[in-house]
């Protein structure tokens, strides 16, 4: 229903692909705050992944059967390498996320579009246009204004640690390196078996990081654990099925509404509020996604 009547936002006609960004943004945005409450509960980070990883697995086995395609894939090396890319992703979001506002953890994973360019000059051997080139600029301002090293602020005391920024920008290179492999593979693939291969990787992994300090969930903690994966799996089909179905820049433009979406869960569920320095920071990073969507060649 959502896809079928939601045609414009401020005026703007929306395509399949937006569509299907802006639905993979609210997944998104509600899996980070039931990781904030599950996390709230007790329970470890790599639990977390562990239990999104499984639920993910199941769904993702069951669509892919339904199809009656292989859950193999063709290119095995390649959905393999995005598997675990997104897996240390994941986790250095996840981790993120539970040790720092949901405003912030959100904003620095938009950092991915300035790894992207420079991972594409480094090893496509594409040009930095003007464009991509004040999309970094303004991405390392924004990152900046966010960390307040010391070095430029003076003494500073951020709310969150140094730890959790350096983990939400390792998951933001994660993300990058991702994104770029998910679109070469929907080249061949099926979105339902690049989906399948990221919990097939993040499972064991976890698991295996995690063992003795398993903890037992109980009461709401159950609950939480289960909208985690089900509203990450509802984030992942839109994200893949807006890249098959739409260019990259003009798909992931909308994607930027997973930043207002976590400002307000944010403050209505955990009473939290960006400071001057993050909002300043977090307005750079978002300027400089921007241009880097819309105005690049």
């Amino acid at each position: 229903m959502f896809l079928k009547y939601s045609q414009k936002i401020l005026g703007i006609e929306l395509t399949v692909g937006m569509r299907y960004m802006i639905l993979s943004a609210f997944g998104f945005s509600i899996m980070a705050v039931c990781v904030k409450f599950a996390s709230g509960q007790g329970i470890p980070v790599l639990e977390i992944v562990a239990a999104r990883a499984f639920i993910s697995l199941l769904l993702s086995y069951i669509d892919v059967r339904r199809k009656g395609i292989s859950l193999l894939g063709h290119k095995k090396l390649l959905l393999l390498s995005r598997g675990s890319v997104g897996a240390l992703a994941l986790m250095c979001v996840y981790y993120a996320i539970t040790h720092m506002p949901l405003a912030e953890a959100t904003v620095l994973q938009y950092l991915h579009p300035m790894f992207t360019a420079i991972l594409a000059l480094m090893f496509l051997k594409e040009r930095i246009h003007v464009s991509v080139l004040l999309s970094i600029v303004f991405s390392f301002i924004g990152l900046l204004f966010i960390a307040r090293p010391a070095l430029f602020f003076g003494v500073t005391e951020n709310e969150f640690s140094y730890i959790a920024m350096v983990a939400a920008i390792i998951g933001a290179f994660g993300s990058a390196v991702a994104y770029v492999l998910v679109r070469k593979l929907n080249e061949t693939e099926d979105a339902s078996v690049i989906i399948f291969y990221f919990p097939l990787i993040a499972l064991p992994v976890s698991l295996g990081l995690l063992g003795n300090d398993f903890v037992m969930p109980t009461g709401w903690a159950w609950g939480s654990l289960l909208m985690v994966g089900i509203f990450t799996q509802v984030g992942q089909i839109g994200l893949t099925k807006a890249m098959k179905t739409e260019t990259a820049g003009r798909a992931t433009a909308f994607s930027y509404l997973q930043v207002i979406f976590a400002v307000l869960l944010g403050w209505m569920i955990f009473d939290e509020i960006p400071d001057i320095w993050v909002s300043l920071g977090g307005g750079f990073i978002l300027i400089g996604a921007i241009i880097n969507a819309f105005f690049k060649r």
